[in-house]
């Protein structure tokens, strides 16, 4: 995340995106802010729905997460239990990553590939239990596969199978994935959680369906059940390495908790305003800490 200035040598800045479904908005709202500002990145790493709507800050689309989902979430080609019930992905393969993307709100691949930044997805390998962390490039169809492997949630997506990899949601293997941007050597890290300060991840209440249901993939069971102190030692780190000033950290206000599945727009709407608000708020922090 680079500012332009008069300065021979800016810092390079990696970016990092949670996921969270459509706790996204509050990330879209929060990157809307930053492309309106001028800023950018060196390098953005996204997890799910930070990769869905993320890849925007590299095509250079202000709004167009907000307005998609506003317009399509009560659509039940976009997600719906019909969908997975006769095709077996909650969200749309067809709809959501084919139709809509390049014919109903078109992603600008023709920007996002000639934008410098680098953009990186994280998907879980199911067979190994392995993040699969993956550079994106022209922006073109495999691309959006992969991002939908990255997004796609056990029990009610098929995995997607790309590179020899079997794949789901990236954030089963690397919730918040800013050891791998730190260990990419940029000179100012900054992350974007979807929780707010003082949560805690509680244990997944469906670990008894998921290991019948998931139980040709144990690697992948393994992690699901231990997700949660997985993703609460991140916190712990994240909070220590924010205090010694090694990276900066945006986290939503206010809670912007969201079901799976959103019919109504204003809940979105909701979500990003707050993360405009908390993105305005940061901006002279912001600022200074990548000075």
């Amino acid at each position: 995340m680079t500012e332009r200035s008069d300065a021979d040598t800016e810092p390079t800045v990696g970016v990092v995106l949670e996921g969270g479904g459509f706790r996204g908005m509050y990330t879209s709202g929060v990157i809307d802010v930053w492309m309106e500002r001028g800023i950018t990145a060196t390098a953005t790493v996204g997890v799910s729905a930070g990769a869905t709507f993320g890849c925007n800050f590299k095509s250079k689309q202000i709004g167009r997460a907000l307005r998609y989902n506003k317009k399509y979430c009560a659509d039940p080609r976009y997600a719906s239990l019909r969908n997975w019930i006769f095709k077996g992905d909650l969200f749309s393969r067809d709809f959501a990553y084919g139709e809509l993307p390049w014919k109903l709100d078109v992603f600008d691949s023709a920007t996002f590939a000639a934008d410098p930044m680098r953009f990186t997805i994280v998907a879980t390998d199911i067979d190994t239990g392995e993040p699969v962390y993956h550079d994106l490039g022209p922006g073109d169809v495999t691309d959006i596969e992969w991002i939908r492997a990255s997004a796609s949630i056990p029990m009610v997506s098929h995995p997607v199978c790309l590179e020899g990899h079997r794949m789901l949601d990236g954030g089963v293997a690397d919730s918040i994935p800013f050891q791998w941007m730190l260990d990419q050597g940029y000179d100012r890290t900054v992350v974007v959680l979807t929780q707010p300060e003082g949560y805690r991840k509680e244990p997944n209440n469906l670990m008894p369906v998921l290991r019948v249901w998931l139980r040709r993939y144990p690697n992948l069971v393994k992690l699901l059940a231990n997700r949660h102190e997985r993703y609460n030692a991140q916190l712990d780190r994240l909070a220590q390495l924010e205090a010694e000033g090694r990276v900066f950290v945006i986290r939503p206000s206010e809670s912007v908790k969201m079901p799976m599945m959103v019919r109504d727009p204003q809940i979105l709407e909701h979500a990003y305003q707050i993360g405009r608000t908390d993105a305005e708020r940061a901006l002279d922090a912001l600022r200074a800490y990548l000075a």
